[in-house]
């Protein structure tokens, strides 16, 4: 890493509610990496990949205001550490860039708070920026306590990957990104069929049963491929995994308890944070102890 990083950060709702303690493992980790992150003022929510459903124009329009925010303020680049967001403001980005007509309509509606959208500023996410930007190599040189006795398995989610054409960072068929920082942070990944898998975030009141059953069959897979815990980069995927393991456990015989970290706070464990620094403490399922042992044998 040549030069101190800047971003612009979107942290989203859940982090403001649900997640809080994903944006407690983000700031700090950020900082501890050399990362300067300056939160967007004003930001609004994203529409969660719902909102173009009722209303596409506005779905476009408020992500183009986020995105005008953070070029008002100077930046050339907006860090989230949620998938939907992401994909929200790449997909925002990418039509605005690639629709006159649309980008002529937007900034009409911009100019009413005296602000446009001109697409200087590109969107990333927090993995993206630790394989992209940080490098790989200077993740590791940051290491104080490799994660040697830790395995984890590896839980992407869907709106990081798809549509390629939109987020385009890997092969969505076949990503890698997760298991190389996971290896630069000196844990073991575990390869495990659900590694691609949906968590049924944006399904769970059409389709309750179907999450649920697909999260329970997520963490039962790992756990039997000899997974200490699931590690995703998204906290809508963690919400479900997390949140819901207790109802998905209704549906199976078999014990599927697995506790689930925010990718920021396998970083965190690695740059030395004590996993109650990371606020693994605040999960419904707890990963505390079984950190704590794993930490002091590593």
């Amino acid at each position: 890493m040549s030069k101190k990083l800047r971003y612009a950060f979107f942290p989203g709702c859940t982090l403001e509610s649900a997640a809080g303690e994903l944006k407690i493992a983000t700031e700090l980790t950020c900082e501890k990496l050399g990362i300067k992150l300056d939160e967007i003022e004003g930001w609004t929510c994203c529409g969660a990949a719902q909102i173009q459903d009722i209303d596409d124009f506005l779905g476009v329009a408020i992500n183009a205001r986020n995105i005008a925010l953070a070029e008002a303020a100077g930046h050339d680049k907006i860090l989230t550490v949620c998938n939907t967001c992401t994909l929200m403001l790449r997909t925002a980005k990418k039509r605005l860039d690639e629709d006159e007509k649309l980008r002529a309509k937007v900034n009409e509606a911009l100019a009413e708070s005296g602000l446009e959208y001109k697409g200087t500023c590109e969107i990333t996410h927090y993995l993206w920026a630790l394989v992209e930007d940080v490098g790989l190599e200077a993740l590791k040189a940051q290491v104080k306590t490799p994660l040697s006795d830790l395995s984890v398995a590896n839980f992407y989610g869907c709106h990081i990957l798809m549509p390629p054409d939109v987020m385009g960072f890997e092969n969505p068929r076949n990503p890698h990104s997760m298991e190389l920082v996971a290896e630069a942070l000196g844990a073991r990944n575990v390869d495990f069929e659900q590694r691609l898998a949906c968590c049924g975030f944006h399904a769970i009141y059409p389709a309750e049963r179907e999450a649920m059953l697909s999260n329970g069959v997520s963490c039962l897979t790992a756990r039997d491929a000899g997974a200490d815990c699931l590690v995703t980069p998204c906290p809508l995927c963690h919400m479900a995994l997390d949140m819901w393991q207790a109802d998905a456990q209704k549906h199976y015989d078999a014990d599927i308890t697995m506790p689930v970290l925010h990718l920021p706070q396998l970083v965190g464990l690695a740059l030395g944070f004590a996993p109650k620094e990371m606020a693994v403490n605040r999960h419904l399922v707890k990963p505390t102890r079984m950190l704590e042992k794993k930490l002091a044998r590593a």
